[in-house]
């Protein structure tokens, strides 16, 4: 399993590429240490809007679409994929308990569809003293907080 990355995956890097693109500049990899003790590593997190974006695998977060169960060592990865979806699950809680905004996508999710989510949830996250997307002074929501330019990449994986 050393080969499985845990990050900079290829759906992970075409959606950050799409994202700072658009002019949006975030944390990869950002660890949160949150008040309730726990800690999270969202793939992608915007700080000053606190909306945290997963670009979840489909086989290690058990995709009920394309998702599959392994015939060899069943008793092992049975448990362990049940185990990674709880996680995500009490990670999500804890990041919406914090004030979080959560954004989950399956790397089989369309890249434009994918940018136009995670847009929309920084939209609706709406800090406080913020114009319109597109400013790009200091004092209106931080350095290249806007989108700048269209994106024309075709998928996230």
């Amino acid at each position: 399993m050393r080969a499985n990355r845990r990050t900079d995956t290829k759906p992970e890097l075409a959606l950050r590429r799409a994202l700072h693109r658009l002019g949006y500049r975030y944390r990869k990899d950002y660890r949160l240490d949150l008040d309730s003790g726990r800690r999270v590593r969202p793939d992608i997190a915007f700080t000053a809007r606190k909306v945290a974006v997963f670009v979840d695998g489909c086989f290690w977060h058990a995709c009920p679409e394309h998702g599959s169960m392994p015939r060899a060592n069943g008793w092992y990865w049975g448990p362990k994929l049940i185990r990674n979806v709880e996680r995500d699950r009490g990670n999500d809680a804890a990041l919406i308990l914090a004030g979080w905004t959560v954004v989950r996508l399956w790397e089989h999710v369309p890249l434009d569809e994918a940018v136009t989510t995670v847009v929309t949830a920084l939209a609706a996250s709406g800090a406080p003293g913020r114009t319109s997307p597109g400013t790009t002074n200091r004092d209106q929501g931080g350095p290249g907080e806007g989108p700048r330019a269209a994106s024309g990449d075709d998928s996230l994986g």
